[in-house]
């Protein structure tokens, strides 16, 4: 029977509960199991709330009849009485009930699934994203979703409490090459030109505050056309926000706030406020990193001194060209990290341009990987240097200062999550501040903007930034969770002299900046207030918050590492009608891969 006849759902299946016995109600949704025990029949049926089982009345041939042709899936409407159940089931919240049908009705009727409805089905991920609407039916990815849900509620009630403005900003924009890829989107009236899809709001929010609407955000879509990694995604969402008259205190507590609220109210954790403050440089030099994991220790340590006098060429020539010597000390690592593990190790940093790994095992003969280059002396030094205790093990790189964090401070992570050293639930929140304004980019030959060419310089660098732009720091801040920004901002440039100094700074010609960024320097010369914000990852947010180990796992339509979309086919070929209508040829080479 198709149609819900005459029937309303008056209760969800997952909020049955001792309280309804004896009360009649009507449930609707999927079979998640039929079973046919011959003289009674047991159906489970789930919606988004959870399952309740359903019992027939055995003298009802009619409905018996139609309750053992239901499969999988099948879409049903019951109605019947809430009766305390004989067999209770308490890892369910149903379990201690069940519903005794008066009336059965088939909604619709299903196809053997593809994939099991269920969350521990370890089907691949392929899989599940070419049927990612059954794979949105398992309870984890709806719980996922639903949490999504009630985090984006209540960041919006936050900003509706705290006087901010949601406004929406321009999806069709200017292509402004700074920083990654954009997609780009053919103009059909105007030939040969293309619009951006937006990598943020950033220009749009800082126009809003010299428009004078003071406190804005926005949950707002971005697109990125990069290379993918585990956590990241071509469209993703940030939580976007900017404020007037403000400096880096204002908006980094009022966030702080925001971030109690989400912890209390998500996971019921109170955090203390407020949040430690680490400056890059000391980021770097403790942790190797500019998002520090600080559930853990082991932090880098700078060997220089210990080898200053060392015959060993490595140290010595590292030495010599201004490079470091720095380790970090893993708790008993020495019997945690096998031969074949170092190997791997050894491997893992190679993948940050490191040359190779040492280790020093703090073992009975203290033995290491460089034992014909090593003293006992050195080697005693080393351990009392690092705080080592017998058991342990310590890892050394000796290169640049900039491989030696990149490698090390990865290695840490790594061994942090392989060795058990990071306990569940628990969470480490800090703001990275003070920021270089700038980065040499070898490629190009020049320096760029660390974050966004409208990041404010520090008012005590703004007299270096075309003359010594390696020591300029920037107002920017970033908030790091568990060792994974969550977000990041900065107080912006307010005046259009210091901007184009800016854009002078990172290379950009007068003619080029007027080009890309005219409208916005221009924008900056009728009277801007100095203003400032930040862009906070949702997608990993709920990551976070939801313990997820996938970011395609907190999105309901994601795309896979390689930007495609499984279930629709896209992206994909258009016709060459199309194609025409917006004035493109494509090259026959590309049709053909």
């Amino acid at each position: 029977m198709r149609g819900m006849g005459t029937l309303k759902r008056t209760v969800m299946c997952g909020d049955v509960r001792p309280r309804d016995i004896g009360k009649e109600v009507v449930i609707m949704g999927w079979v998640q199991r039929n079973r046919n025990l011959g003289s009674l029949i047991f159906t489970d049926v789930r919606d988004i709330k959870g399952i309740v089982q359903v019992v027939y009345n055995q003298d009802d041939k009619e409905l018996t009849e139609l309750a053992s042709s239901l499969k999988s899936e099948y879409v049903v409407a019951v109605k019947g009485v809430v009766c305390e159940r004989a067999s209770k089931n308490m890892d369910i919240p149903t379990g201690e009930v069940e519903i005794l049908a008066s009336e059965l009705l088939i909604l619709d009727v299903a196809n053997t699934p593809p994939i099991y409805i269920k969350d521990d089905d370890n089907v691949k991920e392929e899989m599940r994203l070419k049927y990612r609407y059954l794979d949105l039916r398992k309870p984890r990815m709806q719980e996922t979703l639903l949490k999504r849900s009630k985090m984006m509620h209540l960041i919006r009630n936050f900003y509706y409490e705290h006087g901010f403005n949601e406004i929406e900003t321009p999806i069709l924009g200017k292509s402004t090459p700074e920083g990654a890829r954009d997609y780009l989107v053919p103009s059909r009236i105007h030939p040969g030109e293309f619009y951006a899809l937006p990598q943020s709001p950033q220009i749009f929010k800082q126009l809003l505050m010299v428009s004078g609407m003071d406190r804005y955000f926005q949950i707002a879509k971005c697109f990125r056309d990069e290379d993918l990694r585990q956590n990241r995604q071509p469209e993703f969402t940030q939580v976007d926000v900017e404020m007037s008259f403000v400096d880096e205190d204002d908006v980094m507590t009022i966030h702080e706030e925001l971030f109690k609220m989400l912890f209390k109210e998500m996971l019921d954790i109170d955090i203390k406020l407020p949040l430690r403050r680490m400056k890059y440089d000391d980021a770097m030099e403790d942790y190797g990193v500019d998002k520090p994991d600080l559930r853990f220790g082991m932090k880098l340590k700078n060997l220089n001194e210990i080898f200053k006098n060392s015959e060993f060429n490595v140290f010595k020539s590292t030495i010599e060209d201004g490079g470091m010597i720095r380790a970090i000390n893993v708790p008993n690592g020495d019997k945690e990290i096998s031969k074949k593990g170092f190997k791997k190790l050894e491997s893992f940093v190679k993948d940050y341009k490191a040359k190779g790994l040492i280790y020093i095992r703090y073992d009975e003969e203290k033995s290491s990987s460089i034992d014909k280059f090593i003293t006992e002396d050195e080697k005693n030094k080393v351990f009392e240097f690092m705080g080592s205790n017998p058991g342990d093990m310590v890892l050394i790189v000796a290169d640049k200062y900039s491989v030696t964090s990149a490698a090390l401070g990865n290695l840490r992570n790594k061994l942090a999550r392989e060795l058990g050293m990071i306990k569940e639930g628990q969470f480490e929140l800090l703001w990275i501040v003070e920021f270089p304004l700038f980065e040499y980019d070898e490629e190009e030959n020049r320096y760029v903007a660390k974050h966004h060419p409208f990041t404010s310089p520090r008012f005590e660098d703004e007299d270096k930034m075309l003359t010594d732009p390696a020591n300029c720091y920037a107002r920017a801040y970033d908030i790091v969770i568990n060792g994974e920004e969550a977000g990041g901002g900065s107080i912006r440039i307010n005046n259009s002299e210091l901007q184009d100094k800016m854009f002078k700074a990172i290379g950009f010609t007068e003619e080029q900046a007027r080009a890309q960024f005219g409208f916005m320097i221009e924008a900056l010369s009728y009277g801007t207030p100095p203003h400032g914000g930040i862009a906070l990852g949702l997608d990993r947010m709920v990551q976070m918050f939801t313990n997820s180990s996938n970011i395609r796992d907190v999105i309901a339509f994601p795309k896979t590492q390689s930007a495609t979309c499984l279930m629709t086919d896209a992206p994909s070929a258009i016709s060459e009608l199309q194609l025409e209508e917006v004035h493109l040829n494509v090259r026959q080479e590309a049709r053909d891969e």
